[in-house]
């Protein structure tokens, strides 16, 4: 199976991040062809600093080759670099409803709000559609929250099919059953909106300390508690084993402790969870042009592929 998924250079990754969308790539990558690309102009719609994006793009390649990615397994690549895309998306905007297009969740969310939309932000999903569209994708692992974004994607597709025949793979996506909404440090879903994130790679220290300042309830030590409800027990449960998270869990329901000593087992089991991952980063950060490299094997694979798709697109709708 064909798996194509992108993250957007917008910001270091947080656990949500990975445990929502990351992981799944590692994991997929084992008994499947992976396409995954570093989104960059789709980060144009919010980062306007070239130097910015070119140093969030490099450190998006080095946090998923550090977290696991194998590039002699899957190909990561650029998003910019593959230019058949943005041809595909013409091909598919000039079929897109302005109805569908309205009713997306960013879009929505942002005129609700009184905010200011851009053009880029309206057809975000178009050019969504083309990324996965271009691979002849199959599988795209996504976070709950974007599931939206593959059934627009299905719509294009088969709107395309409509008026010039079979052209491309329908996707289906790929979802978290568990732990795709990790709690933030506030007990809302971690995201950097509300800027509530722990970040998967910086300063051990400094993340500890985000750690231990995690807003909790005031309920008194001796009172017991239900662990299915609490935050700080969800983030503890996405790094300790099946015996470590029964033994926290029956610590909870006897009562007796503070949350202080649930926020430091927090803090150790993570950081012994991302310690391999910290330590290949490290030995990236050396050596950039192995990464430069890597980047440039993924997209002339991936150009390969889309080259022909778009083609194939090209062909049934009538352009020469």
């Amino acid at each position: 199976m064909r798996v194509l998924s992108g993250i957007q250079p917008t910001g270091r990754p947080h656990w949500g991040n990975y445990f929502g969308a990351i992981r799944q790539y590692i994991d997929l990558q084992e008994d499947n062809e992976g396409f995954y690309f570093i989104a960059d102009l789709h980060a144009l719609t919010t980062v306007r600093e070239p130097e910015v994006l070119r140093e969030n793009v490099m450190n998006a390649a080095l946090d998923l080759l550090a977290l696991g990615l194998d590039p002699s397994k899957a190909n990561l690549f650029v998003q910019s670099d593959i230019p058949e895309v943005t041809e595909l998306t013409w091909l598919l905007m000039t079929g897109t409803p302005m109805g569908l297009l309205e009713r997306c969740h960013a879009f929505k969310e942002k005129k609700a709000k009184g905010l200011t939309a851009d053009a880029g932000l309206f057809t975000y999903p178009v050019l969504m559609a083309a990324d996965i569209l271009a691979y002849d994708s199959q599988i795209v692992p996504v976070g709950v929250d974007q599931v939206q974004h593959i059934e627009v994607c299905r719509d294009l597709a088969g709107s395309f099919h409509h008026a010039f025949g079979e052209t491309f793979v329908l996707p289906k996506a790929k979802t978290l059953d568990v732990g795709a909404k990790v709690p933030g440090t506030d007990g809302q879903k971690m995201s950097k909106s509300y800027n509530n994130t722990l970040p998967l790679f910086g300063e051990v220290k400094k993340i500890r300390k985000q750690i231990m300042r995690i807003v909790t309830d005031s309920r008194p030590m001796e009172d017991p508690k239900d662990p299915a409800d609490d935050h700080l027990f969800q983030l503890y449960q996405l790094f300790a084993g099946p015996a470590e998270v029964e033994a926290m869990a029956a610590k909870y329901r006897a009562g007796g402790f503070g949350y202080g000593e649930i926020k430091k087992a927090v803090a150790e089991v993570s950081e012994e969870y991302f310690a391999p991952a910290r330590a290949k980063r490290e030995e990236l950060e050396s050596d950039l042009d192995t990464v430069r490299d890597i980047l440039a094997e993924g997209a002339k694979r991936a150009r390969e592929v889309a080259a022909s798709v778009v083609n194939r697109a090209r062909r049934n709708c009538g352009l020469r």
